[in-house]
């Protein structure tokens, strides 16, 4: 059997961002998109029925359904901020 080595990808200074008040580990220079799939979050916020889930579907700024709050400035899209050393984002998953 033949099996495929993937290198790991080099990452930048680690830093510490906050998720509803929830700290989670980051890197310098990744978006914040990146960082909450890392983390494991995947709903950020629904479509105010509370019944449609959404999170991270375009990843490159068309579709908005990855708006959240970051240091108190509400609907930025996670897939283009890029993380920052203490950011605070809140996240409206119902």
């Amino acid at each position: 059997m033949n099996v495929m080595r993937i290198k790991s990808i080099p990452r930048d200074r680690a830093l510490t961002i906050y998720v509803n008040d929830r700290e989670i580990e980051a890197y310098e220079q990744e978006t914040l998109h990146a960082a909450l799939l890392a983390a494991g979050i995947l709903v950020l916020r629904d479509n105010g029925n509370g019944m449609s889930p959404r999170g991270i579907f375009c990843g490159m700024g068309t579709c908005y359904e990855c708006l959240v709050t970051v240091n108190g400035q509400p609907n930025l899209r996670a897939c283009q901020t890029l993380v920052e050393d203490k950011m605070e984002i809140v996240i409206d998953a119902g």
